[in-house]
């Protein structure tokens, strides 16, 4: 006979991003609606560790789905990684009686964090126009070029840096600022993702090689903060209601994804095991509606 889920846990780890609390607020109801007690762990794993709980209910979580951040804090937990912090995170589990901790990994707040830094970026091309000037903005993206392409192409960028391609600085940014010139365009935006190159060096090559004086901006932390937007909203609250339903089903152990437009519930070691590969369409759309016009 299968054990009946009777409490659960629910933290948020790792940097914070618009939808977590559309995410917690899920969770917490969903499992309200099924029986299920919720417990909140502040501050991440490091909350499980030291025991920081909270208990949550339907009323805890009222008024939250519109908030940036969230309501349980973040943290990313050194001590976790070892087997020590991961015994007394055990511990803990075992003294509050949680049945199951819930992980999912999905990127909520792409979509928010897309539209503030387009915001952003129209915003700094007001200026940028009325002073014929060129302008690098560096934007999250360590590791994936997702986010740099997404706004690139939706701000008109002149030239677009992503880690997942190697920078030819002559190529990719030096011939598009020339062509444009050639096309008339007297204003040019170069989107850097964090990890394809340093703004401010980017912006002294540009200097030194074609002698314009490039504004550097870069967007950090106020990607991550702000009201989620409606995608993120009711795709954290999707997210939050599976993951209750696997554990009430005595599925531990799974990740929440989305697959082609559904939601799936993964094993753990079968989604770890997944590589996911950077699909080059939308670079080859940005380099057609760029190539000799100059961006926007």
């Amino acid at each position: 006979m299968e054990k009946q889920v009777k409490r659960i846990g629910v933290l948020t780890s790792g940097g914070d991003a618009p939808g977590m609390n559309s995410a917690v607020r899920a969770v917490v109801r969903s499992a309200a609606s099924r029986g299920i007690d919720c417990v909140g762990i502040r501050r991440g794993w490091n909350g499980l560790i030291s025991s920081d709980f909270v208990r949550m209910d339907t009323s805890s979580v009222s008024h939250i789905i519109n908030k940036g951040g969230t309501l349980l804090y973040t943290a990313r937990s050194d001590e976790f990684r070892e087997v020590a912090g991961q015994d007394k995170a055990l511990a803990t589990c075992k003294l509050l009686g949680l049945d199951d901790i819930g992980c999912s990994h999905y990127t909520i707040g792409f979509d928010t964090a897309c539209n503030t830094a387009i915001e952003c970026i129209d915003k700094l091309r007001d200026t940028m126009q009325s002073h014929e000037r060129c302008s690098v903005v560096e934007v999250m993206g360590r590791h994936a070029g997702y986010l740099a392409l997404y706004v690139g192409i939706s701000v008109g960028a002149t030239a677009v840096l992503i880690p997942e391609r190697e920078v030819n600085f002559e190529q990719d940014v030096v011939e598009k600022i020339r062509r444009a010139r050639l096309a008339g365009t007297t204003h040019y935006m170069v989107v850097v993702a964090e990890g394809a190159g340093n703004a401010m060096e980017i912006s002294s090559q540009i200097k030194e090689e074609i002698g314009l004086d490039p504004r550097v901006t870069v967007l950090g932390h106020i990607q991550r903060g702000g009201a989620p937007s409606a995608r993120d909203r009711e795709t954290a609250s999707r997210m939050g209601y599976m993951a209750v339903k696997a554990i009430s089903e005595n599925a531990g152990n799974c990740v929440v994804a989305t697959q082609e437009g559904r939601m799936v519930v993964l094993e753990m070691e079968e989604a770890l095991a997944m590589k996911k590969q950077f699909n080059m369409d939308r670079y080859d759309i940005l380099e057609a509606l760029t190539n000799n016009y100059g961006g926007r």
